[in-house]
């Protein structure tokens, strides 16, 4: 985990949060405007983001994830623009984005922080459509969330197999 009680730490766990909260690729990440962040259906809402293949798709912000932008937000004094800036050895803002490459750079230190090597931004999707999964979520749904055109990608990320023993089909209740 980040320090939190430095603004560096504070951005590196929305970057974390956001990765493994949302599901979303480092470039998406990068690209993200504070103006992104609407209210819809009457809950928080990375809305209209541009994805892979110029897909467009809307992503669910969970309360713990939208409680950390608005730490980052708060202390970098953040009120419009790209949300993630860079943050000088000396803990001041820059005007500078992120780059998609830097994410990656603070993925890789994080996990390497708790013992984890070869860990990389995408890993945290992957986790994120795999506890969706594990906690009853909709493969459909989780499809959407991704931002995948095809269900069998979604497989693909979950990993999924067929299992025999205990069959989807044997509580059909009828």
């Amino acid at each position: 985990m980040p320090d939190r009680s430095t603004l560096k730490g504070k951005r590196d766990y929305v970057i974390l949060a956001l990765l493994v909260g949302c599901a979303l690729r480092r470039n998406e990440l990068a690209e993200l405007d504070v103006e992104t962040i609407q209210q819809r259906e009457g809950r928080w809402v990375l809305a209209d983001l541009e994805g892979k293949g110029r897909r467009i798709r809307t992503v669910a912000i969970p309360i713990w994830v939208k409680k950390g932008i608005e730490a980052w937000m708060t202390a970098a004094e953040i009120k419009d623009g790209r949300l993630l800036r860079s943050v000088s050895k000396s803990g001041k803002i820059n005007r500078d984005t992120l780059s998609d490459w830097a994410i990656w750079s603070i993925v890789e230190h994080s996990s390497k922080q708790i013992g984890i090597e070869h860990f990389g931004a995408h890993d945290l999707r992957r986790t994120c459509a795999k506890l969706c999964r594990k906690n009853g979520g909709d493969l459909e749904q989780i499809k959407f969330l991704l931002g995948h055109s095809s269900i069998q990608t979604t497989e693909r990320y979950l990993g999924s197999d067929q299992e025999i023993v205990v069959a989807v089909n044997d509580n059909l209740g009828l």
